[in-house]
């Protein structure tokens, strides 16, 4: 592919990532987690799409995290930094292993990830294609789109999902950042996706949580080396 096509390809990635977000202004709005601080919201089947789409929004403080903080670890080797060894529990705790398959750019690259979930669910093999994008006018906002694709043979042992997510960080005019992810999953195998889809909601939410408590330790741990 060529230098042309493939800043194309990103600039329509981004426009329809962008896009997905926007529309989810006006999605159902579904349970709060976190005391309150994380909404979900929801779009059924259908507008073109055969499966379910998710969405959470959350805001966060400065103490949780400021805008620089949260991109440098979700804009920056978000699928290593969700397998980090380095502490004590990883970001997302599913997944055990990640690779990069192929870096296309700075801002552009193949990952699979792999999954591992407790007896009898098999594990899962994931591979996307991760777009992401900064953007320095005010408000600053940063995007990350992730986008399946099918590598066949070279993916490591595993029952084949897929998925695609779209996340913004957006600086809000008090400090605040605004994370919003819309996500539609299909995770494979015998799994109905009733049942997968009915624990969607709960499952990004927790995400947030995850992330913080995550975040903090390495903030936590940076500081006392200082």
């Amino acid at each position: 592919m060529s230098e042309l096509s493939t800043h194309k390809q990103r600039l329509a990635i981004i426009t329809l990532g962008n896009e997905l977000l926007a529309s989810t202004e006006s999605w159902r709005t579904g349970k709060t987690f976190a005391k309150g601080k994380v909404l979900t919201l929801h779009r059924p089947p259908g507008h073109g799409s055969e499966s379910s789409w998710y969405c959470r929004v959350s805001r966060h403080n400065k103490e949780d995290a400021t805008f620089d903080e949260f991109w440098s670890k979700l804009g920056v080797n978000k699928a290593e930094n969700e397998n980090s060894q380095s502490i004590v529990r990883p970001f997302v705790s599913a997944v055990k292993q990640v690779t990069e398959v192929k870096r296309i750019s700075a801002t552009q690259s193949v990952w699979t990830l792999y999954y591992t979930y407790p007896p009898p669910v098999s594990p899962r093999v994931f591979t996307v294609l991760q777009t992401t994008y900064l953007s320095s006018a005010t408000p600053r906002s940063g995007l990350i789109v992730s986008i399946p694709i099918d590598l066949s043979d070279d993916e490591r042992k595993g029952v084949r999902g897929r998925y695609v997510a779209v996340e913004r960080l957006l600086e809000l005019d008090d400090g605040e950042v605004e994370w919003r992810m819309a996500t539609s999953a299909t995770p494979g195998g015998m799994i109905p996706s009733f049942i997968a889809e009915s624990s969607m909601p709960g499952q990004i939410a927790a995400d947030v949580t995850h992330f913080l408590k995550w975040f903090h330790t390495i903030r936590n741990r940076t500081a006392a080396e200082v």
